[in-house]
């Protein structure tokens, strides 16, 4: 199993205690915990997209880069971005950059988004969301493969004449990863193509899940892709470490109940009302190390996922974000690495040698 640590950036007060910290100092953080992932021995940090709510996250390209300065090894990724509402050529050419600048360690995500209030900010019809992912898909594609592209457009894009992006990926296309967190419609596009799938796993109870990654599987299956290359990454709810069960659900359940409520809102409820019901059935890693290796072992029972993400809480104070960081790279990760093997960004991953990006720098030897 491989790791990666993903900040979609919310920005709310300690709930607790009201405490706030600056927008730049936020944005340090994020900075801050990706160089400690990568020295912790973490293999993937991602940045997540959002256009509306409470985040900070509008500009995941910006801090991708500067993350990508500040690292040499770890692999870079977004999550998600959102492609429906973006304009694929300048995805191509920012991506592209990002690429570049870390000398092929950038894999990327893409999704529609689960903020339904994104869609008028950008004059888009939420009606079309699939459609727009779809069809801004099968361009991004071809503007990364492909030079002097002429695309026809549709009511979701615009024709393109003889169109060449630059920068020109590192190598070759990055590596596309397809988010999906409540329809089949993402997991069919990612096994249309060959593409891995990351499952949200985030707030829903795990059965919801299962069947988009059975879905995806059978797809795949179905266009005769390489199995070998079906890969699955899965989220999780909030992670949360301590020394004993009581001791983590004292410290986060009050966080984790004032969130909660909070976000109670289409695309981001979820039926685990309580900090107990999230520990116990939910996707909630919140406990010992031990109760947390059991938990993702459970998920990979189900799922049979590749990728692990981890989520910091990101509104407690950030020194015991990086404690648990810490202690999840150091007591959690080495059991699971040794005990669910992946060829995912190896030697052995049948991407490489065949121009991907799985042939950079940051493949993972062990």
């Amino acid at each position: 199993m491989r790791f990666q640590l993903l900040d979609i950036v919310p920005y709310r007060p300690d709930p607790l205690t009201g405490h706030q910290v600056s927008p730049a100092e936020r944005f340090a953080e994020t900075i801050e915990q990706a160089v400690r992932a990568e020295e912790w021995g973490l293999d993937a940090v991602a940045v997540g997209e959002r256009h509306a709510g409470h985040f900070l996250s509008s500009s995941p390209t910006v801090l991708l880069a500067a993350i990508a300065t500040r690292t040499s090894r770890i692999r870079l990724n977004s999550g998600v971005t959102v492609l429906s509402v973006l304009d694929p050529v300048r995805v191509a050419e920012d991506y592209a950059t990002i690429d570049q600048l870390t000398r092929g360690r950038l894999d990327i995500t893409i999704g529609k988004g689960n903020e339904v209030a994104q869609f008028p900010l950008f004059g888009l019809d939420i009606d079309d969301q699939w459609e727009l992912l779809a069809d801004k898909y099968a361009l991004l594609r071809r503007l990364w493969r492909e030079e002097d592209v002429t695309w026809p457009g549709s009511a979701f894009t615009r024709p393109l004449s003889g169109v060449t992006t630059l920068p020109r990926p590192f190598a070759a296309a990055p590596r596309v990863w397809h988010g999906s967190a409540t329809t089949l419609f993402s997991a069919a596009l990612a096994a249309q193509y060959g593409d891995p799938l990351f499952s949200a796993n985030a707030i829903q109870p795990l059965e919801n899940y299962g069947v988009l990654v059975d879905h995806y599987r059978a797809e795949f299956a179905r266009h005769g892709h390489d199995e070998r290359g079906a890969f699955v990454g899965a989220g999780s709810g909030a992670l949360f470490i301590a020394d004993t069960t009581q001791e983590a659900i004292a410290a986060y359940g009050p966080v984790y109940d004032a969130i909660v409520a909070a976000t109670n809102v289409p695309g981001n409820n979820t039926p685990f009302r309580s900090i107990e019901h999230a520990v116990a059935e939910g996707p909630a890693l919140v406990g010992t190390p031990q109760q947390v290796i059991d938990k993702i072992a459970r998920f990979h029972g189900r799922l049979g996922h590749d990728l692990q993400s981890i989520s910091l809480p990101t509104t407690v104070p950030f020194e015991r974000q990086l404690e648990i960081l810490h202690r999840f790279a150091v007591e959690v990760a080495p059991v699971l690495r040794r005990e669910l093997p992946t060829t995912l960004w190896t030697e052995s991953d049948p991407a490489v040698g065949t121009g991907t990006p799985a042939t950079g720098a940051s493949l993972v030897t062990a």
